[in-house]
């Protein structure tokens, strides 16, 4: 079918039918939000509500042509892949990354009631409009009235509604799973665009990130006697200042980061300090700084892990060389025989991501854009997106777009534009067009 045709045949979103399932949707969020040990989600919830809108045209129960397959790992929480059958064989595209479960959300901190939509004109209030289940109705949407037109296609859509991306500490309950099943093999043979970034353009890269606790040892004692004391909070500045210096010197701005259009290159930083506390007439004993790092993708984040393990190796061994603060300040008490000491661990780290630039996916998904939007300007971020570097390692062409709002992810008062995401819909119709051909 021509392009034109088959964009004329999709039409314009229904904005009507997206609103109304949009606030069944969000009128489940407080179920969805994933915290765990406290919160854990309860995906089935958001199935329930796109099964009740395709199952009338699946193959199973409607005489429909879609194919429906809702996927279990753990009690509750599914995913849910949904194919709509085209003619020619191993031609295929996907949408994947929906996901159904969103962060907390404290309702004494919004304006609006977060687990219900609140319609203000354009904007639609809620949490999890942006992130992620107004892209969920979206793509339900769409596969809807694929099955309402029985379009003919010779390409194979898929959608894949994911559970348990907001929280990548638990495995084997979302995307992972299915991959390692092999469920979602076939989508290798076409563009996987991943739908869960935001501001309607693609976004070409992400970074890395590796979560980590400096922690110092030194000795305890007044502060009117500090030469009996090894003051960590001098240590741990003075240490992390080394590291720092290091590491920018070791992970220099990388070309490639230009080319991707990256806001920041590779950072790390401080974020957080603690001690045990205690009188401000204390040299304290102990304290650790926390951080990250975020590290573009051109680098490695094992390659990074292991440097920065080796800097606090050599300072450990050589604390004597490290600059010290006033007349008196001192790491090593010889007399007691005494060392301050500096230990590195890490939580887990998470590598970025360079979509191909050079692929099909991403030159449809740039012409689409420019369709839809009006423009296209690819951007890149130091932020991290879970799971889509497996998917690409695993073989899969994945670009990455989004039609909510960058500026209300995990915020207060979360809204996307309906607007948004009628251009969001535009895009999808001119990439299905543009595959035909």
């Amino acid at each position: 079918m021509a392009t034109s045709n088959v964009k004329q045949t999709l039409g314009n979103l229904n904005e009507e039918s997206f609103v109304s399932l949009l606030t069944k949707v969000i009128g489940e969020s407080k179920f969805l939000q994933n915290n765990p040990p406290e919160l854990f989600p309860e995906e089935d919830r958001v199935v329930k509500h796109v099964l009740d809108c395709l199952l009338p045209y699946s193959t199973t129960t409607g005489g429909g042509p879609l194919v429906v397959n809702h996927v279990t790992y753990f009690p509750g929480r599914g995913n849910l892949i949904v194919e709509y059958p085209g003619t020619e064989p191993g031609k295929i595209l996907s949408f994947v990354g929906m996901h159904m479960d969103v962060v907390t959300a404290n309702p004494n901190d919004w304006d609006f009631d977060p687990f219900s939509l609140s319609v203000h004109g354009d904007k639609l209030f809620g949490r999890g409009t942006t992130d992620c289940l107004g892209h969920v109705v979206l793509v339900t949407e769409l596969m809807k009235r694929l099955a309402e037109t029985k379009l003919e296609l010779k390409s194979t859509v898929v959608a894949v509604f994911i559970a348990n991306e907001e929280n990548s500490a638990i495995t084997g309950v979302g995307v992972d799973a299915l991959v390692k099943d092999g469920l979602l093999d076939k989508l290798k043979g076409g563009p996987l665009f991943w739908i869960d970034t935001a501001d309607k353009q693609p976004c070409i890269g992400t970074g890395g990130m590796i979560p980590w606790k400096l922690h110092m040892t030194g000795k305890l004692f007044h502060s009117g006697l500090p030469h009996k004391a090894i003051n960590v909070l001098e240590l741990g500045m003075e240490a992390l200042e080394e590291i720092q210096l290091r590491f920018y010197k070791d992970f220099p701005p990388h070309p490639n980061e230009q080319v991707y259009g990256f806001a920041t290159p590779s950072t790390m930083k401080p974020t957080q300090w603690s001690y045990p506390g205690g009188g401000i007439n204390q040299i304290p004993g102990e304290c650790t700084i926390s951080g990250d790092v975020r590290l573009t993708p051109f680098y490695n984040v094992k390659d990074a892990m292991k440097k920065l393990q080796e800097y606090v190796d050599d300072i450990n061994e050589n604390i004597d060389k490290l600059d010290t603060r006033g007349p008196v300040s001192k790491y090593i008490l010889h007399d007691e025989n005494l060392r301050g000491s500096l230990t590195l661990t890490f939580d887990e780290a998470m590598p970025g991501v360079a979509c191909d630039l050079d692929s099909r996916g991403f030159h449809v998904l740039c012409k689409a854009t420019e369709d839809a939007v009006g423009h296209v300007k690819p951007y890149s971020i130091t932020g991290s997106l879970p799971l889509i570097r497996e998917l690409q390692d695993e073989g899969f062409d994945v670009q990455t777009a989004g039609y909510g709002l960058m500026s209300t992810y995990h915020a207060k008062n979360e809204y996307c534009l309906l607007s948004d995401m009628c251009q969001g819909y535009q895009v999808f119709t001119s990439i299905i067009s543009q595959l035909e051909d």
